[in-house]
Order: structure tokens, then C-alpha cells, then sequence
């Protein structure tokens, strides 16, 4: 097999041509990354490519017509059917060919890369007044590419039409290997189609194009005389949402629309969604611009994830309606007689553009959040998004409910209302024997119900192979007879994405989950997470990743910060998790714990636990690679970094006997040359520097001498390593806050340390042993407040703490007891007014603040205090041992250069804020700034504002 993935590799790289090295990868880690896309269904391909141009796709083509190979394209790899794997040679458009070729204002065209994202040609058009028309959720990830293979929607395509509505011309490639334009067919193939069109004519009047979301199959109405026959448009758009099948797409020009001149926002309250579904027909003679459809359900999954549901009207089902007009007048005005019309229960009118966003993002999450079942199942895609004609929703809806109960599965329900088009994922049961069989069941029973409604399979994602061999259930056998010979005419030699909608593969087979083995047959060392959340099982965990990859985008939180430095799916969350889920597979990659591809894929993980809060799905890859690393290691030598920064709180205490003479040696070149190199640590990193005197030693001082105030409310300060022994400046202005807030500070008497730096480098005993002597000095007192200054160290004790030692109650206390200074005086404190600072400030969250404990108390403490306060939204790229490490600086300078860098060369005179160690000296090492250290902690900020 490896000789035979060589030869293929060799002769892809031949006929590319200058660079084809870099384009073509068949390494077992890169095949793993491929695996699968958003979809419950797993194929390993042979290769993947990474063309750069249309002449690479057809030059790849020719060498997979030439071997027989399957080709398959893909996009970014958002498909939740399946049409984005396959057996053969997987081709990445995203990576190269993502460019906005043109964007003709008077022809309201542009001209697109296959690779294109949305939301870049979404920015291209803007500046024009112009947008292209629909607006998938995935919209700042998802390629124009993917877009035209499954016909994509979204809720703004009500009043667009699908993405075969929007194409104006197509450059393809097909099975012959002809390259063609759809405007200039091969005449051959023109032929050839207008014969499938004769010779099915009645069938293709009666069956196809029948209401807006029919998207199963292939469109065969395109065919049709009396719409023009398959050329130019009509032939761009039976293409589109042929999922790859018929040909592969070089190029698209596509048509776009205006943008609304103005636009209200309204959220219409009904007793349930079956009556919001029952109202919906009635609304469309207002022709609004979207009806999306939520039910109660949905935002309590918002709510548990930390999410705002605040602004809905009464009731336990919502329409979200978007009305235009030319005017804001004249759109609030369609608004109102909407309402009017509308027999809601209540009703809130939205006029402004970041109101109305805070509620579209209920929606826009969906696909993740409905990840779990109300019960807090794993749910999964499958029947993702079939669709009815609006008139017939609420009745389906009802049924749907109905069927749901009868096979005791469960989903939350949501979608585009106005076009009758319903997204879910059910809690299949895949990880129990027979639970694949049963999820069929469902599937053809489902299939029934949509085809007795007259409703679509799909109604925007496509068939792929969660629903292709579902076909037969919802057109006769003539039509699928047609599809047969469409699929011919284009490709006859079925290369292209074979095993979806034509000749499908069984929809049981290939199924990813059930082929995998729990985590407790990997390996025979017990797991050192408890993973609560996921029946105490890796696997499990690992497998909340359904691919939705919004880890790719930049979507305003901190995930995932090396993709977005390197643009490399191995890099991203998902690409991560595809490793660990082959890992637990283990027949690609098969060597468990000590899979040398997880560790690569792994290496550029920061640890900074984004995806466990941004990821709709709740992935935490930081505990997974801890887990990994931990096992990895187990018996063998570690690498450098482990020893010296993994043990670096054990290196400060034995600093403490010489700090002045530690630092003096190590400000010598030679000598701090040879401590990085022993060390793991990068040349281009200075050593930070000891502090001559503890917070810890100055703490104990002060008590000994009666400095100390005492005050009413006693809390306990956690003094981390950082605080004590590199930042003791940080401790003395806490102390002098809360002090000033009428607390009575006081620290245990033994030294502690949560274990961080051993849990970020895997080694989870040493955390463990770190964690139980820290809980023994903190003793039995529950009451009073653990506060930390630290936000690693903190998050550590209020999340982790309990899943590394599950049994230790004192562990599980924790959650409740740790908090930040900001969050007490938010709690115990409320009205407390700070100093003003009147200052404009350039603030940096901790990465695991952002996490666990969130950002609010701290942003509204900034604001009370009057700071002008540039939140910046992105990781530092320090991320605690991570950028330190050799081979990790230029990584950890790119993601600094996504946010960090440039607000800090734009605000050069503005205060620094950031509560992290390791923020503070990457903006000392990076920022650009001399002299004394800028990085300020919040409590430093404060505290230097109070009275002496």
C-alpha cells in the first residue's frame, strides 16, 4: 500500500510540475485530516492536493483518469452529507485558490476561485452596495465552491433564491476530461442531455422544481425545452448541486444583488414552534428578506453554554423576521404591519443593526449548539435538512415530533421557516451496538414522511451519503434512471465523488463513530481527565468535533489561534480532533498513544482552551493534548521544555537560596545561551527574570510586623508561582485593593501551585501530586473566597481541578469558591465606585479567562473606572510554555500579529492591561516599547489610583 500511495504521490508531483512537492501530500497524518468533513461518515482518501491553479486541478485529473483514481473537491470541508470525502484524491481548493478574481458593478457579477469564502467576497462586493444573495450560517468559512456543489441557501435566500438562482456561468471540468465553460458546452454533451430530457420529459415536469427547496438530486428542470435546454445559465445551475458528481469546478461568475437599504429586525413570540410554523405562510405576502425559526429548546442550549437569550418576546417558539425597505421609515413601518398580521403572542421590533445581531447569533449557532440533545446526548446530522413547502410545515413538524418519540430519539429543531427548509441533529444512538441499523430505521421512515408532505430530502445541503440511497424513497424509478444517465453524459467512468446520489453508498456504511474503539482499549493506563461531560471517555470527547469548523474563521473570539497563523487544517481544532478520532479508530493511524502523527498535530496546539468556549460543540483540545502528552510520555524521555518550563515552579523555589546571583549569571550572553539551548527553550527568547524578594516573603513580613489591615470579610489569596516569584508587584496591589474594599487578606501558610505548567506539558501525576498538597494547605474552610490573580492558575482550580481528581470533594468545592478580583468585587462589592482613570487602555483577556470565567466582570470594572478600554478578542501567542519553546517562536509571533502586535503600534501611549504572566511578556518581548516593564495587571492598574 505505501508503495503503491509513493507511485501516486510521484506522478501527481510530475504533472504539477515546479512546486508540486509542497502541493501533494499521502502522509498518514495529512490522509487523517481528510478522513471526513461535518458529517457522521469517515473515508480515508489516497492523497491530497493542494492545487494552485485550474491547469494543476486538470493536471491531477488526468493523472486519477489515467489510474482510475476517485477525485473528490472540497472546500472548507463544511459538508454535513458526506460529499466532501473520498476514496481517491481529495483536492483543498481553500488553501490557494481562494481569490475574488472581479466584481463587476455594472454587471453585478463577480468572477471567484472555487476556494473563495464567502465572507471574503461578501467584503469584495460591499464597497459596491452589493452582496452575493445567500448567507449559509457557515458564511466565514464556507467556499463559493461548496456553496455551488450542494446549492446552498441560508436565511437571506427567501428573498435571493439558492445559490442556483445567483450563478451566471460555470468553467468546469468533467469525466471526459473536457474543460469547458457553460456558455460554450461540448456539443456531445449537449446532445446527450437533451436526451435524457426527451426521453424523461413527463417525469421531469411532474417531479422536479416543484417548490423553492427542492435541492435532492439533480435538478433535472434545467433540461426542460421550454426553459432553453441545458446551455449557458440553465446548464450553470444543473450543476449546481451536482455535490461534484458531473464535474469539477475551476471558476464561477456569479450574479449579486443589492444590499437592503435599511432593515428591522422582528422576533415574533408563539405558544410553540408548530404554531409559529402554522403562521409562517401568512407572513411571505409581506415579503420579508428571512423568517428563521427557533423553539425554546434551542435557547436554553444558548443559556447553558454561558450564551444571552435576553430580548425575546413571550412564548416558547420564535420567528426571527427581517424586513427591508429604502428608508429606515419605510422598513419599520413594513415591520409593523407584519406584526400586525402576524397573531404572535408578543412581539419585539429591533431597529438596530447590533441588537438584532446578538439574536442572530442564537441561530447562527445552531449547528453546534444543537450538537447536544436537551437530555445531553451526543446528536448527530443525518436528516439535516429536509424541507417542505411552507404551507405544509406545521403539519410536518407535528409528524416529525411524532416520529422522533415513536424511535425514542430526540433533536433540536430549527431553520428557515419561510422556506420550509428544517435543520436538526438527533441523538442516534451510534456508540451502542445496533445503533447504526436503528439511525437507518429513522432515516427511511423520516424519508417517507418528507415525500408523503411533498417536501425534499434536502432542502440545501445535499444528499451526499447521508441521504443519496434515500432517493428511491422520494422519486420513482424513472427519475433515478435519469439521474443515471446525466451522471454518464458527465462522467461515465464515475470518478468524480463516487458513492453519493448516484449508485450510493448503503447509508449505514462508513459511519465514523461506530468504528471507533473507547479510549480504555487505546491503551491499557487508565485516563487521567475524568471527562464528565462525556461518560468518562476520550473517544467520546474527541468525537464532539462534528466538523462544523468554525475553528477556521475568524469569528471574534480566541479559537483557534494557530490555524489562523498558519492557514493549515492540521493546525485547526478540527484538524486536531480528526487525528485523535483516527488515533482512536486505529487503522489508519495505529499506533495509539505513541502515534507520531497526533503529537505533530498536535505540537502547534497553544493549550489556550478557546475551542472549549467558542467551539459551538465544546471542544477542549488543551485537555486532550494534556491527555495525550501524558500518555505519550509515559516511560520515555521527554523533551527539554518539559523539564525546565513543565518544572518551572519547582526551578523557583530553588532560586529562592541566590535570586540576585540566578539573574546576574543569567544576564550573561554565554551562559544564557547554553540555559536556552539545556532548556528547550527558543534563542530569540530573553529569560525572564527572578524577583529579589518574594510576594510571599514581603507577605509574611508584613504580617509578622502588623502592617497588615484587617477588615470584616476575610478572603484567601492564592499566591501562584508567577505572582510570587516573578511579578510580586502584582500580589502587593492586590493586597492593597482588596484591603481598600474592606477585606482581610490572608495566604496559606504553606506554599501552593495548581499544577498548571505540569497539566500544559502532559505530565498529569506531577499535576495531580502539585493539586492535592495545594488543596491539603488550603484546608476545610469552604466559605470564604479563594481569590486568584493568575488567570491560568485560576481557571485551573475553578474547571480542571475536579476532572483531574474526581473524587476529591475538595476539588469539586473549588468551582464555587475560586475568584477573580474582578468577580468579587462584582459579587461583594457592587457598589463600590473606583478611581476614574480617565485613560484609554489596550486590554488583552487571558485566553483561559476567556474560557472558564469570562471577561464581563472585568470589562464592566474597566468601564466603571472609566477606561477607554480596546478589548482585544484574540490569544497572545505567548500562551505559557508554548511560545517559549524552540520551534514555536515564529508561531507565536504570527498569532501576535493578529491582534496584540497591531493595537499595540496603534495606541503606542495607552496603558497595557492584562491580568496573564505570559501576556504581559509577550508584550514586553514583542511590543515594540523600551524601558520600564508596561504590561500592567488590572488590580495594578487600580491599585496605584487609591490612596497611600
Amino acid at each position: 500500500m505505501q508503495y503503491w500511495l509513493e507511485d501516486l504521490r510521484r506522478r501527481l508531483v510530475g504533472a504539477l510540475g515546479p512546486g508540486g512537492d509542497a502541493q501533494v501530500d499521502v502522509s498518514t497524518r495529512r490522509r487523517a485530516e481528510y478522513t471526513t468533513d461535518a458529517s457522521n461518515y469517515r473515508v480515508v482518501p489516497r492523497a491530497v492536493v493542494f492545487p494552485r491553479s485550474a491547469d494543476d486541478v486538470e493536471a491531477a485529473f488526468t493523472v486519477c483518469r489515467e489510474l482510475g483514481v476517485a477525485l473528490t473537491s472540497r472546500g472548507g470541508g463544511t459538508s454535513v452529507a458526506g460529499n466532501s470525502i473520498g476514496p481517491g484524491v481529495v483536492l483543498d481548493f481553500s488553501r490557494h485558490l481562494g481569490r475574488v478574481l472581479e466584481v463587476d458593478p455594472a454587471t453585478r457579477t463577480a468572477l471567484v476561485e472555487p476556494g473563495t469564502v464567502l465572507d471574503v467576497l461578501q467584503a469584495a462586493a460591499r464597497p459596491h452596495g452589493l452582496r452575493f444573495g445567500p448567507d449559509p450560517s457557515t458564511h466565514a468559512r464556507c467556499t463559493l465552491g461548496g456553496m455551488i456543489g450542494n446549492d446552498a441557501c441560508g436565511p437571506h435566500a427567501l428573498a435571493s433564491g439558492r445559490t442556483s438562482h445567483n450563478v451566471v456561468a460555470l468553467e468546469v471540468l468533467d469525466g471526459h476530461g473536457r474543460r469547458f465553460g457553460t456558455d460554450a458546452p461540448p456539443a456531445g454533451l449537449v446532445t446527450a442531455l437533451e436526451q435524457v430530457a426527451a426521453q424523461h420529459l413527463a417525469t421531469i415536469r411532474t417531479q422536479f422544481g416543484t417548490f423553492g427547496r427542492q435541492v435532492s438530486g439533480y435538478a433535472l428542470e434545467h433540461l426542460l425545452p421550454e426553459h432553453g435546454g441545458p446551455r449557458g445559465e440553465r446548464l450553470a445551475r444543473l450543476l449546481t448541486g451536482s455535490e461534484g458528481t458531473l464535474a469539477t469546478l475551476l471558476q464561477a461568475r456569479v450574479r449579486l444583488v443589492p444590499q437592503a437599504p435599511a432593515t428591522t429586525f422582528v422576533v415574533l413570540g408563539y405558544p410553540s414552534m408548530h404554531e409559529a410554523a402554522d403562521a409562517t405562510p401568512a407572513l411571505l405576502a409581506h415579503s420579508p428578506q428571512a423568517v428563521e425559526g427557533i423553539d425554546r429548546r434551542l435557547t436554553e442550549a444558548v443559556a447553558r453554554r454561558g450564551g444571552s437569550v435576553e430580548g425575546l418576546p413571550r412564548g416558547n417558539g420564535w420567528l426571527f423576521v427581517e424586513m427591508g425597505g429604502e428608508t429606515p421609515e419605510a422598513s419599520m413601518a413594513a415591520a409593523r404591519a407584519l406584526v400586525a398580521d402576524s397573531q404572535a403572542l408578543d412581539s419585539v421590533v429591533i431597529a438596530t443593526a447590533a441588537d438584532a445581531r446578538k439574536l442572530w447569533r442564537i441561530r447562527e449557532d445552531g449547528a453546534g449548539l444543537a450538537g447536544r440533545s436537551p437530555e445531553g446526548l451526543p446528536a448527530w446530522p443525518g436528516w439535516e435538512d429536509a424541507a417542505v413547502p411552507p404551507a405544509r410545515l406545521g403539519a410536518y413538524l407535528r409528524e416529525f415530533d411524532a416520529l422522533m418519540a415513536s424511535h425514542s430519539v430526540d433533536g433540536l429543531a430549527y431553520g428557515h421557516f419561510g422556506d420550509g427548509c428544517i435543520h436538526v441533529r438527533i441523538d442516534f444512538p451510534l456508540y451502542e451496538d445496533g445503533g447504526s441499523l436503528r439511525a437507518k430505521a429513522f432515516l427511511e421512515d423520516a424519508a417517507r414522511l418528507v415525500a408523503s408532505h411533498g417536501g425534499s430530502l434536502s432542502g440545501e445541503h445535499g444528499d451526499g451519503r447521508a441521504r443519496g440511497a434515500l432517493l428511491p424513497l422520494m422519486y420513482d424509478a424513472d427519475a433515478i434512471a435519469a439521474f443515471e444517465r446525466v451522471k454518464h453524459a458527465f462522467d461515465p467512468d464515475d470518478l468524480l465523488n463516487p458513492g453519493v446520489l448516484v449508485r450510493p453508498n448503503p447509508l449505514e456504511a462508513d459511519l465514523r463513530v461506530p468504528a471507533a474503539r473507547t479510549a480504555v482499549t487505546i491503551g491499557k493506563r487508565p485516563l487521567q481527565f475524568a471527562y464528565s461531560k462525556d461518560a468518562g471517555d476520550l473517544t467520546r470527547a474527541v468525537h464532539r468535533c462534528v466538523g462544523v469548523g468554525k475553528c477556521r474563521a475568524d469569528s471574534g473570539g480566541v479559537m483557534c489561534p494557530s490555524y489562523l497563523a498558519t492557514r493549515d487544517e492540521k493546525d485547526s481544532t478540527r484538524g486536531r480532533a480528526r487525528l485523535l478520532q483516527e488515533m482512536a479508530n486505529g487503522t489508519l493511524v495505529t499506533d495509539g498513544w505513541r502515534s507520531p502523527e497526533v503529537r505533530e498535530a498536535l505540537d502547534l496546539c497553544l493549550s489556550c482552551k478557546g475551542c472549549s468556549v467558542d467551539c459551538p460543540a465544546g471542544v477542549d483540545m488543551a485537555t486532550y493534548k494534556a491527555e495525550f502528552l501524558d500518555h505519550h510520555y509515559k516511560g520515555r524521555v521527554r523533551p527539554l521544555s518539559h523539564y525546565s518550563l513543565g518544572w518551572l515552579p519547582r526551578w523557583s523555589r530553588l532560586v529562592l537560596l541566590a535570586p540576585k546571583v540566578v539573574n546576574g549569571v543569567l544576564a550573561l550572553p554565554p551562559v544564557a545561551r547554553l540555559a536556552k539551548l539545556a532548556a528547550g527553550v527558543d534563542r530569540r527568547r530573553p529569560l525572564p527574570r527572578f524577583a529579589d524578594r518574594t510576594f510571599r516573603a514581603w507577605f509574611e513580613e508584613r504580617e509578622r510586623t502588623g502592617a497588615a489591615l484587617t477588615g470584616a470579610e476575610p478572603v484567601l489569596l492564592w499566591v501562584d508561582s508567577f505572582t510570587d516569584h516573578f511579578t510580586p508587584d502584582v500580589g502587593k496591589a492586590a493586597v492593597k485593593l482588596l484591603e481598600h474594599l474592606g477585606f482581610s487578606v490572608r495566604i496559606t501558610e504553606r506554599r501552593v501551585c495548581c499544577g498548571l505548567t505540569w497539566v500544559s506539558t502532559g505530565q498529569l501525576d506531577g499535576a495531580k501530586r502539585q493539586l492535592r498538597a495545594s488543596l491539603d494547605a488550603l484546608g476545610g474552610d469552604l466559605d470564604v473566597p479563594v481569590v486568584g490573580l493568575e488567570p491560568s492558575c485560576t481557571a485551573l482550580l475553578r474547571e480542571d481541578a475536579a476532572e483531574l481528581l474526581p473524587g476529591d470533594e475538595r476539588a469539586r468545592a473549588l468551582h464555587g469558591r475560586v475568584r477573580t478580583v474582578a468577580e468579587l468585587i462584582a459579587e461583594r462589592r457592587p457598589d463600590w465606585q473606583p478611581p476614574q482613570l480617565g485613560t484609554a487602555a489596550v486590554v488583552q483577556p487571558h485566553c483561559h479567562q476567556h474560557a472558564v470565567m469570562g471577561f464581563g466582570a472585568d470589562r464592566a470594572l474597566l468601564a466603571k473606572a472609566g477606561v477607554d478600554a480596546q478589548v482585544l478578542s484574540g490569544c497572545c501567542g505567548l500562551a505559557g510554555n508554548f511560545g517559549a519553546e524552540a520551534g514555536h517562536f515564529e508561531v507565536s509571533e504570527q498569532v501576535a500579529e493578529h491582534q496584540l502586535l497591531p493595537a499595540l503600534r496603534g495606541r503606542p501611549d495607552a496603558p497595557f492591561v492584562a491580568d496573564g504572566f505570559s501576556c504581559r511578556t509577550q508584550a514586553d518581548h514583542l511590543g515594540g516599547r523600551t524601558g520600564e516593564r508596561f504590561g500592567k495587571h488590572l488590580v495594578e492598574l487600580l491599585a496605584e489610583a487609591l490612596p497611600d
